[in-house]
């Protein structure tokens, strides 16, 4: 059994490994409001093979860099709110401009009749739990135990969401909505997936930096152009984070009228005193890349 550590053990833990603590309260403060596991997790910058950190490495580094991720887990869960919100729209707008108001009902839209029935049983669920005043409002004034798409859609999850999207049997509709961000249908199949994913491991304030993701994400190979040319085609970078980035990035151009969250991105990276970002997979000299010039 792993033995129980106070907070002045844990300060004499990481100094035992080579941590310079200058200010040991401080460090007693952070650690109060901060769990010692959670910051354990942005060592590895700092440590050699033999798990004690190198010289000159210290407390603030580490809280540094565990305050980037804060800011970039907060930039990417903008993006992913972002996106969810958009695609609610357009694919409430699309299906319900072809198939009427309940076309999330019609099972001759979708494609696998198994899976379209365990979506409305989650739609169903995730109906009853909400507490918005348009659900009732549809259900006595009209006798509609479901509301109209354009409803429906605000009380659903983006992964239900993804899910709706990825059963539509008529291409069509899927490269209708997707062609608005630039994506293939099954581009944007994926990214939504992984924006999914994103927005869960943002929303329980898991770490991103140096992060294996398992759930991956498509790259587009031809479209949007300007894309295509900023992405890390390595495929050790599947699994990291720059990509997701990049692709969030052009999603946030299409769908931000101030078109500013890139730059706000592309700041936020530089604080770094780390700006390679290796552990992320970015690109040796991704800086002046065409795609992140402002």
């Amino acid at each position: 059994m792993k033995p129980f550590h106070s907070y002045d053990q844990q300060i004499d833990l990481l100094e035992s490994r080579g941590l310079q603590i200058p200010d040991r309260d401080t460090a007693r403060h952070f650690l109060q409001h901060h769990n010692y596991y959670r910051l354990s997790a942005y060592r590895f910058s700092f440590q050699d093979a033999s798990d004690h950190f190198r010289p000159g490495a210290n407390f603030e580094d580490l809280c540094q860099l565990y305050q980037f991720d804060r800011g970039l887990r907060l930039l990417v869960g903008e993006a992913c709110e972002a996106l969810e919100v958009s695609v609610r729209a357009r694919w409430a707008y699309v299906l319900g401009e072809q198939h009427g108001s309940q076309a999330f009902e019609n099972p001759s839209i979708f494609g696998d009749p198994q899976l379209h029935t365990r979506h409305l049983a989650s739609l169903d669920r995730e109906i009853g739990r909400s507490h918005e005043v348009f659900i009732p409002h549809y259900q006595n004034t009209y006798g509609m135990p479901r509301p109209p798409i354009w409803a429906a859609c605000e009380v659903m999850s983006f992964g239900l969401l993804s899910r709706f999207y990825a059963n539509i049997k008529q291409v069509s509709l899927q490269k209708q909505i997707a062609k608005t961000y630039g994506l293939s249908a099954q581009g944007l199949e994926s990214l939504l997936l992984h924006a999914s994913y994103l927005r869960n491991l943002c929303a329980h304030h898991s770490r991103l930096w140096n992060r294996s993701f398992t759930i991956t994400v498509a790259l587009p190979r031809r479209h949007p152009v300007g894309v295509v040319p900023a992405l890390n085609s390595d495929p050790t970078a599947d699994r990291k984070i720059y990509n997701s980035l990049v692709l969030l990035a052009h999603l946030m151009d299409v769908i931000s009228a101030t078109a500013d969250w890139k730059p706000r991105l592309k700041a936020h990276l530089l604080t770094l005193n780390q700006p390679d970002h290796t552990e992320m997979a970015f690109p040796s000299g991704w800086q002046a890349l065409d795609f992140w010039q402002m």
